[in-house]
């Protein structure tokens, strides 16, 4: 391991009193990314692009697996492309990055630098579609966006360039469609619930504010440490009106032609700044096993004359994790005392820390020191690769646990206005009451609490949970989740 940078070790604000100021410090002294010298951007460091990484290959073998093939498209898309979908214009236009020359010469068109790919994507995809045995086609690609936001920086939750996937699928009729939809969403989930221990919500956004120019958004939501929502990855049910706008049909088997069904979803790294912020503390980074760049460290502790004991047994130890197919670092820094080492893996995250003394070389043994809590416990050498994927396996299910309690804890009703906007002033979280389906109740809250309607049931069917809208008194169509968020 390479010497650390001159910084203090540990992290000096509170995630319970200071969260904007804790997160920022944890991103930073743990070498997830540095702020870029133009204000809304950040650089990524090598330890915060593995976790990235890590997103990617549980994604992109999930998608492969449902007959998602990845391409990639231009950065750069024509204003004219961006037009032919009026709803994607309105929709992003105060966001848009735009090119306007190159050298020294004025371009005869404007290029959108992209907030998002469907008017890119869709007029090729519309070609590569004749026949109904080219369907469903579906493409993913993994790049970056920009978007324009005045807004202040917030490494991997608000930055004007982001890192996400993309995918864009088209279908013969919307039942696909919508299937597909479902079916992404479901991956979504799983990786948050599965692989970043975050338990989440699933529903749809309401009509006023979903994905410019889809027919139905659906997106999952998970609950930050501080009660507000984030929307972690959205999957949009697009109809036929993109596909419409870009000419996209193909003929079926009795040469008749038809208008395809399409699909667009997307997570970015805000999952990254979700799982950050939702299971560090105040020593540092903590992560869950399966995105960890290091499960385990091996750190030998010794004296002068039980040294190359102590080494040869962590170094051994070490050797079998890796065998093993963990991912093991022995820390056998000399300069460096035990207590700085633990320090700073903690401030790396890092799930399983394990320690080599003479006591445990002499008994044959190893001590466990989950990550989470600093829960200790003394196991046999022999079958340790077992045993440490069995106590990682125990760090996830309490990185789980801790926020599947948060979530369920802060989910409350309101049966009225005044209700509505004490609970969220007083506890944050998830607020479910009536809602009329009116923007301009939301609005109310909005403008009073900066609470707003996250998200909506997925099924449209399904009875609101009060009969009238909380805000105007009006008969509820639906129930709303209202929530601070990011």
């Amino acid at each position: 391991m390479s010497e650390p940078e001159s910084q203090e070790l540990g992290i000096t604000e509170s995630k319970e009193y200071a969260t904007g100021e804790w997160f920022a410090e944890v991103v930073k002294k743990a070498k997830l990314a540095d702020y870029a010298p133009m204000g809304g951007f950040i650089v990524t460091r090598p330890r915060g692009y593995a976790l990235w990484e890590g997103i990617q290959d549980h994604l992109d073998g999930w998608f492969k697996e449902t007959g998602v093939q990845n391409a990639y498209f231009p950065m750069f898309i024509p204003e004219s492309y961006l037009e032919r979908e009026k709803d994607i214009v309105e929709g992003f236009d105060p966001e848009v990055a735009w090119v306007t020359e190159a050298g020294n010469e004025e371009l005869d068109e404007r290029l959108a630098v992209r907030p998002t790919s469907e008017s890119i994507i869709t007029p090729f995809m519309s070609q590569w579609i004749r026949s109904h045995r080219d369907l469903p086609m579906r493409v993913n690609q993994w790049c970056s966006v920009v978007r324009w936001e005045a807004t202040d920086t917030k490494p991997f939750f608000r930055t004007k360039e982001f890192l996400w996937q993309e995918g864009h699928t088209a279908h013969q009729d919307g039942e696909a469609a919508w299937e597909e939809t479902m079916r992404r969403l479901e991956q979504y989930r799983r990786l948050h619930e599965e692989v970043l221990a975050m338990p989440v919500l699933e529903g749809r956004k309401p009509e006023h504010d979903k994905f410019p120019g889809a027919h139905t958004t659906a997106a999952i939501q998970p609950l930050m440490p501080d009660g507000r929502a984030l929307q972690a990855a959205t999957s949009h049910y697009l109809g036929d009106g993109f596909a419409e706008a870009f000419d996209m049909t193909y003929v079926d088997r009795d040469e008749n032609e038809h208008v395809a069904h399409t699909t667009s979803w997307g997570l970015s790294w805000r999952a990254l700044g979700g799982m950050v912020m939702t299971h560090s503390d105040d020593q540092g980074l903590v992560l869950p096993p399966a995105l960890a760049p290091e499960q385990v460290v091996v750190v030998p502790i010794w004296q002068e004359d039980t040294q190359a004991e102590v080494l040869d047994y962590a170094a051994d130890l070490a050797a079998e994790l890796d065998e093993a197919g963990l991912r093991v670092e022995l820390d056998d820094r000399d300069e460096r005392n035990p207590g700085f080492k633990f320090n700073e893996w903690e401030l790396y995250g890092v799930p399983l820390r394990i320690e080599v003394g003479p006591h445990e070389v002499e008994d044959g043994e190893a001590t466990l020191v989950h990550r989470p809590d600093g829960e200790s416990v003394v196991e046999s050498r022999d079958g340790i690769a077992n045993t440490v994927e069995d106590h990682l396996d125990t760090v996830f299910a309490k990185l789980y646990a801790a926020a599947e309690e948060h979530l369920e804890e802060n989910i409350r009703e309101a049966e009225s206005r005044n209700e509505l906007l004490g609970t969220i002033g007083q506890h944050g979280g998830y607020v479910k009451t009536g809602w009329c389906g009116d923007e301009d109740c939301e609005t109310e809250i909005k403008d009073q609490i900066a609470a707003e309607i996250v998200m909506v049931p997925l099924d449209r069917d399904e009875e609101p949970v009060q009969e009238t809208c909380a805000i105007c008194g009006e008969p509820a169509t639906e129930t709303a989740y209202f929530a601070k968020s990011y």
